[in-house]
Formats: structure tokens, sequence, C-alpha cells
């Protein structure tokens, strides 16, 4: 289950907690923030390649190439035994922004956003068949947990790909991580 947490920048005494996906879309919606959920057009075996998950949600990989002028889409797996996985994990937490979209659809698996726009903390906690898109220049961090295991389509603009500009910001500690967030909220 999709769940989004909004909080002040300053604290997590009582989060507002949502998980209808419906209100999920409106509340990101007003910070342009764009929420999605997306069907395969058909079943998928837990081995098949970048090319097969591609194909089986091109309708809409080609609507927001499209619409966003998207030039490259690639899909990322990471697994509790990927060898990166702390360091990947590390690089990921720290609040950064980009100056191109960073657009994530999460196929397998799950992995918690957070955004901090406008004094808020927006924690959202993708599931399969989420997509979000972050705004380029939103402030943000991204925890796929001590034990990771998620593959997601990615859509750049930017044939650069991922580029992070770090903030110096030591907010992302003072909220909950993957972990707690799992134990609190589902």
């Amino acid at each position: 289950m999709s769940v989004l947490s909004i909080s002040p920048e300053r604290g997590l005494s009582s989060p507002q907690i949502i998980n209808d996906p419906l209100q999920i879309c409106a509340e990101l919606g007003h910070c342009g923030v764009l929420f999605e959920q997306w069907q395969a057009s058909h079943l998928l075996a837990a081995d098949v390649g970048e090319a097969q998950v591609i194909a089986a949600y091109q309708r809409d990989v080609d609507r927001l190439m499209k619409k966003y002028n998207f030039h490259a889409v690639d899909l990322v797996s990471i697994g509790p035994d990927h060898p990166k996985r702390g360091e990947l994990r590390s690089q990921f937490l720290g609040e950064h922004t980009h100056s191109d979209f960073e657009v994530r659809f999460f196929v397998e698996g799950r992995g918690l956003f957070y955004l901090h726009i406008k004094g808020q903390v927006y924690g959202l906690m993708c599931e399969p068949g989420d997509l979000v898109s972050v705004p380029k220049g939103v402030p943000h961090w991204f925890d796929m947990g001590e034990s990771p295991d998620f593959r997601s389509l990615r859509l750049f603009t930017d044939q650069a790909g991922w580029v992070a500009e770090y903030t110096g910001s030591s907010i992302a500690a003072s909220f909950p991580s993957f972990e707690r967030f799992v134990d609190q909220y589902l």
C-alpha cells in the first residue's frame, strides 16, 4: 500500500498520514509532484529483462516521453545482495536536488522518497505500480532500506542521467528511516 506522510520540516510531532492513492495524487499535485499508478499490459515473470519490463509499460512510458520530452528510459535493480547497496543507500540519503526531473516507476519492491517543499516534508512510500516525478530543483532524498529489494524504471530528459546536487542539510536524519517508516505507517 502506498503511503504519504506530511510533516512540518521542524518535527514529526504528528504527521498527517494518507493512504488513498487519489488523495496522495492530489496532495502531491499541489506541490507540482506527479504521482500515478500504472498497470502492466501483461504479467511479468520475476526474471524478465529490461526490454520486457519497458514493453509491459510501453503505453505509459511513451505518453510521458512525449509529454516531457524524455530521451532515455532504463531499469535499475537493487537487491539485498547487491555489492554496492550500502554505498548507494548512503548516496541517496543525503538531501539533494537535480537540474532535471527525477522520475521513478516501481515495478517491484518499494522505496521511500522524502520531498522537502515549502516548510513541509512529504514522505512517500512507493510500491509496485507507483510512479513519482520529482520536479527539478526540489530538495529530496531516497531511502531504499538496509536490505533493498526493488526494480524501477527511470526516465530522463538529460542523457547524463542521475546527477545530484547536495544541499548540505542534515534534515534527512530527523525523519524515519525506511524501516521505521514501515513499522510506523504500514
